[in-house]
């Protein structure tokens, strides 16, 4: 079956001949006496609805195995969990706030080195410090959008030994795969485009790798963190439409990526590829678009405040994924956890603007940046 039928069927076929899978709410289910245990004995552990999801993620990657997860930093936390005390993780330095928190926070409470990665793109197994257990990357970035070679960091995971996971939210299976770049776990949060409507939380971890997916899992039913029936049900409903989606969030954001590059009140647009020829080939070899993601600077004499007062329908608001468009200002709002410093190395600027493209009207959008920036350029 061709990659978007997946999206569709590949859940698999409900026993009930439902062609939507069953919601089942049960907390615990009853077991044969005989001191054996059916296929799910209580819900933290294995639920029937959320084992279809589970085939969903995994068959829309090509992939052996996925775990699904209550959030997206649930999912990103069992793949932490894989590190052990005197080990190192090296991180992209452009990333989540909320993944930058959680190894600030507990990576030395847990007895974690780490390091940020300032050029990924050379990395070689030489510079891989002895005690590296685990890289984790974005690509692109988180709201940069750098594009960091997967295959180049896979190659040099692999030779040194160490774990290698890509947070692949952005872009989806539909864009960019991972695993066949070499990577050994994509990780998602699922509340973004996978699930597409802005009514979910949702996480989840895809891999081929046995022993891996077991680990991830005892960890998930230890800390509590599956993902709940309900939440299952709502996650394969949104991945039936990813295509047509991100195919329509792409085309606008090409769109407002022209507009906005020829606009005297914007100084600098950010997108995949569009920081160097190097990343452009980049991306163009290893995903099959830009996504839908852009980050944009104000010029000096546009007022932010006002930008962002003027948007309309556009929603001042964090998150991405969803049908409709948000626009966040970072610094204060997705990675506010960041120190000043770090912030600076990692290009954030007080009035980085990051723009989540939604299904809108093209027209529309477009309408409601011209006006936005219009009414910012007059406040000055």
């Amino acid at each position: 079956m061709r990659r978007n039928s997946r999206l569709i069927h590949g859940s698999g076929k409900s026993p009930d001949r439902g062609i939507v899978p069953a919601i089942q709410l049960s907390s615990t289910f009853a077991q044969p006496t005989d001191g054996t245990f059916g296929p799910h004995a209580y819900q933290r552990g294995s639920n029937p609805t959320r084992a279809a999801a589970e085939t969903l993620l995994a068959a829309i990657e090509d992939a052996r195995h996925a775990a699904a997860f209550a959030t997206g930093m649930a999912a990103t936390a069992s793949i932490f969990s894989l590190v052990d005390p005197g080990q190192r993780v090296l991180l992209s330095r452009n990333l989540y706030g909320g993944t930058y928190r959680y190894a600030t926070t507990y990576f030395p409470k847990y007895g974690i080195s780490y390091d940020f990665l300032d050029d990924p793109n050379s990395l070689t197994a030489d510079a891989i410090p002895d005690d590296t257990a685990l890289i984790f990357i974005e690509t692109p970035t988180n709201p940069g959008l750098e594009v960091i070679d997967i295959a180049r960091v896979a190659a040099a995971a692999k030779a040194k030994g160490v774990l290698f996971a890509v947070d692949n939210t952005f872009l989806t299976a539909r864009l960019q795969r991972p695993l066949e770049l070499g990577a050994d776990v994509s990780v998602y949060s699922a509340t973004k485009y996978l699930g597409g409507h802005g009514d979910l939380l949702a996480g989840a971890v895809v891999t081929n790798d046995d022993d891996l997916i077991e680990r991830v899992q005892f960890h998930r039913n230890t800390y509590g963190s599956p993902l709940a029936p309900f939440d299952s049900y709502s996650l394969i409903r949104g991945i039936k439409t990813l295509d047509l989606r991100l195919a329509r969030q792409q085309d606008n954001t090409l769109a407002v990526i022209d507009f906005l590059s020829n606009r005297p009140e914007i100084s600098r647009v950010n997108y995949a590829g569009s920081r160097s020829a190097q990343e452009a080939e980049i991306q163009r070899k290893q995903a099959r678009g830009i996504g839908a993601v852009l980050s944009f600077e104000l010029a000096p004499d546009v007022d932010h405040e006002a930008f962002v007062s003027n948007l309309g329908f556009i929603d001042y608001a964090v998150s991405l994924g969803g049908v409709e468009s948000l626009i966040c200002t970072p610094a204060t709002m997705t990675h506010e956890s960041f120190t000043e410093a770090d912030r600076a190395k990692a290009g954030i600027s007080d009035t980085l603007l990051r723009f989540a493209v939604g299904i809108e009207d093209i027209d529309d959008i477009i309408d409601t940046l011209s006006s936005a920036l219009e009414a910012a350029a007059r406040t000055r």
